[in-house]
């Protein structure tokens, strides 16, 4: 696992920060809410939850705990999977006339990330794209600390508990783009993994590759001591490339996608799998928020700006829609065939990490070897083939690249050096996977 990989450039790169929440992770810790709010001094909370959570036991057993602990809280729960500007503009005039004190969220990564970014529009009001980077906003940094905010994910996916950014639908652009700041990162997470016992196999399968590829971005992602130095550290991102920290919960993640992903998605019962694959979630967000991803989620944001009229297996989002972890992972093997050769030596371990033969594998093999694995894996647990298996073909290549080529910072965290002509070649590629 070469150090070579982190050795300073001559510009003297050599510092990076590791920031995460207060973490509590096992069965039943989410009754734990209301002493813990208590603790932190909350009076008046903001719950955030999705419409399909919110009659169900998870929230149901928040609301009590809250009680039991004569905290005071109201309910957002007007939140759309994917949230775009229109839920977040929403959501922060709720925080602003509510007079809260304190934010609760209970779902997946959009509740999550809906409260993050509520929260920054409630106390920093600007325009809406002022605080994303170019091309599409003014890239204003957030001003300050937002209000406390403990995060409790229901699924075993997007880790958006452990990081600092939010990912928001713009609608002008009709793509989503990544709000990003370290004060978005939550003051705790709590992190119950009975939560995924009722989930169906579509999703554990569409979250676990989401989970998947944070992990394998991150170990793969270009090393933090090739970006160029700051001059303050408040200039310093989290988002700030590979480094020790996040290869260590990495690698962890990726040993646990490759022994219990099919399981977990194959086998409803077997709550072993399930629990490793939410832990497997928590690590992938604390490294990919240290570190950030690269390509795939870049490249997904074509997939969900393009989809026409699908549906998908699990999910009540009327058509179109793509769940997030399959519009990353449908063209991940053909990405990592194209960057092994940037850092071939980091893609040959991560391969082993997921389960992969390397005995005997040279470094020339490491993107077919890679690439061969996520394809096993997607076959196992009835992923689509490839962007065809979602209904795209050669004429929208040039289109999605077009839109994937706004997301710079994402793009310039990958291992090789890519532009436009790349990445066509990449769709067209990932338009049939076997």
């Amino acid at each position: 696992m070469g150090c070579q990989y982190f050795e300073p450039c001559d510009h003297g790169a050599g510092t990076f920060t590791v920031a995460m929440p207060k973490l509590t992770f096992g069965r039943g810790c989410l009754s734990e809410i209301g002493e813990r709010a208590q603790a932190r001094g909350f009076t008046r909370v903001a719950l955030f939850t999705d419409p399909t959570l919110l009659s169900g036991p998870y929230v149901a057993t928040v609301c009590d705990s809250l009680k039991k602990s004569a905290i005071d809280f109201e309910i957002f729960s007007n939140i759309r999977i994917e949230p775009d500007d229109r839920t977040i503009i929403e959501a922060s005039l709720f925080l602003v006339e509510g007079n809260f004190d304190s934010v609760i969220s209970v779902g997946g990564g959009s509740s999550i990330d809906t409260a993050k970014a509520a929260m920054v529009y409630a106390c920093y009001p600007a325009d809406f794209t002022d605080y994303f980077g170019a091309p599409v906003g003014a890239g204003k940094p957030i001003p300050g600390v937002l209000l406390p905010h403990i995060a409790c994910p229901t699924t075993s996916g997007t880790g958006s508990e452990c990081t600092s950014v939010s990912v928001i639908r713009l609608n002008e652009h009709n793509c989503k783009f990544v709000l990003g700041s370290p004060y978005l990162l939550p003051v705790e997470a709590l992190v119950d993994p009975s939560c995924t016992e009722s989930l169906p196999a579509n999703v554990i399968a569409s979250t676990g590759f989401d989970l998947l590829c944070h992990a394998l971005e991150c170990y793969t992602a270009k090393a933090y001591t090739r970006w160029p130095v700051v001059a303050s550290p408040k200039q310093r991102t989290l988002l700030q490339g590979a480094n020790p920290w996040s290869d260590m919960a990495a690698k962890k993640a990726l040993e646990i996608v490759g022994e219990f992903l099919s399981r977990g998605v194959n086998e409803s019962s077997d709550t072993i799998a399930r629990d490793q694959l939410m832990w497997g979630a928590t690590l992938a967000g604390m490294a990919f928020g240290n570190s950030g991803t690269h390509l795939p989620h870049a490249m997904s944001y074509g997939v969900t700006h393009y989809m026409r009229d699908i549906e998908t297996e699990g999910y009540s989002m009327s058509s179109p829609f793509v769940p997030h972890g399959i519009s990353v992972v449908v063209s991940a093997p053909a990405i990592f065939r194209y960057l092994a050769t940037g850092a071939p030596e980091r893609h040959l371990e991560a391969a082993g990490y997921l389960g992969a033969s390397i005995a005997g594998a040279t470094k020339d093999d490491s993107g077919e070897i890679v690439g061969a694995r996520l394809v096993e894996l997607m076959r196992e647990t009835s992923m689509p083939n490839g962007l065809k298996g979602l209904g795209f073909n050669d004429n929208d290549v040039r289109p999605m690249t077009d839109s994937v080529i706004r997301q710079t910072r994402a793009i310039g965290n990958a291992p090789r050096e890519t532009n436009a002509i790349d990445i066509e070649n990449i769709y067209r590629d990932a338009l049939t996977l076997w």
